[in-house]
């Protein structure tokens, strides 16, 4: 049986309401927003920061919290006032990347911070589409095919 739009968006309002508390009850994290993805789906947004390192973490409120992120942005803080991309990670291409960036230049830009990381060799199969989510972001790409890396970088 299929739920109505109305019922699967009442679902995700009510485990909404579970996954903050449960969220909140950790003392590490930090729920910093609620997002709605593709006008339809709900997703929580909470961080971890130790001002060494921050990690974004997103949860989608179409399934129930079972204390694991569904998705995650991790950078490390520089000597030189940046935020460096150490990871991303999730299923690409639902929103969710686009969600943990701002919230980063959010943090970059309250923190007077630039946004830097790396391509590496990893990174090479999918390229095309990392190239397309940075310059979407006002980051500037710089490649090196002959080496197979890169660097990408946001000044604000």
């Amino acid at each position: 049986m299929e739920l109505r739009k109305a019922d699967q968006t009442e679902l995700q309002l009510i485990r909404m309401q579970q996954q903050v508390k449960e969220i909140a009850k950790e003392s590490n994290k930090e729920v910093i927003g609620i997002e709605q993805v593709n006008d339809e789906e709900w997703v929580i947004v909470s961080k971890t920061s130790d001002h060494q390192t921050l990690q974004l973490m997103i949860n989608h409120c179409g399934s129930p919290y079972r204390g694991k992120w569904d998705f995650a942005l991790q950078a490390e803080y520089t000597a030189d006032h940046a935020l460096f991309i150490d990871d991303i990670k999730g299923e690409p291409c639902q929103g969710f990347g686009s969600i943990c960036m701002a919230y980063l230049k959010e943090t970059a830009w309250a923190e007077n911070c630039t946004i830097r990381g790396n391509l590496v060799k990893r990174d090479w199969a999918h390229l095309d589409r990392l190239t397309h989510f940075y310059k979407k972001h006002s980051f500037s790409v710089e490649i090196n095919e002959e080496k197979k890396h890169g660097r990408v970088n946001w000044t604000g």
